[in-house]
């Protein structure tokens, strides 16, 4: 009888386990209200998952600001500029190595001492408001490192790596901005409001 027991117990459990994995699975309609459609929080998740917000993947930018073409068949891909409600300019894109040999960033990280924690990084970029006349950094952490992309070594022929750097915002009436990285001819690229 202890091992019928055990059987039984065992195959109740199994049974428990299914039925209540279905009641949680349901048929894929839970986030549909009752039009048909979609809730809204159903649909924010979503776009929060896939980093695009709007509910489509972020992974294949639509938009291109600028293209940056350096030495050695080096490629920088601007594709956002979104000035956020905190006080803060995220420049977003990738950088592209169409050249023959490997690249590292090292020239990127910018002359300043300071920013030697950085490493090979984009820690060197600036946008510059020509009409205020003044040059905007990339932001650091406490540490000294930049608010930047960084670990940019070994960077393979054909490869395709993301890109960012965040800066201190000009003023809203300032729109236009000029990207420059070291080594790089700039770029002039537009602020959108996030």
């Amino acid at each position: 009888m202890g091992i019928w027991h055990r059987g039984t117990t065992a195959l109740a459990f199994a049974a428990a386990a299914v039925l209540t994995l279905s009641a949680c699975g349901g048929g894929g309609d839970g986030d549909k209200k009752a039009d048909g459609k979609p809730s809204s929080s159903a649909t924010k998740s979503r776009g929060d998952q896939s980093g695009g917000g709007d509910g489509t993947p972020s992974a294949t930018p639509t938009q291109i600001l600028a293209q940056i073409k350096g030495e050695d068949g080096v490629v920088v891909t601007i594709n956002s500029a979104v000035r956020d409600e905190d006080g803060f300019v995220t420049v977003q894109g990738s950088l592209t190595n169409n050249g023959d040999s490997v690249f590292n960033a090292v020239n990127w990280r910018g002359p300043e001492t300071a920013l030697v924690p950085s490493g090979p990084s984009a820690a060197g970029a600036v946008l510059i408001d020509e009409a205020g006349k003044k040059r905007y950094y990339v932001l650091r952490d406490t540490d000294g490192k930049c608010l930047c992309t960084m670990g940019l070594t070994l960077i393979q022929p054909k490869e395709t790596r993301p890109l960012f750097a965040q800066f201190p915002s000009p003023p809203p009436t300032t729109t236009q901005v000029e990207f420059e990285l070291p080594t790089m001819p700039p770029a002039k690229i537009t602020i959108s409001e996030g």
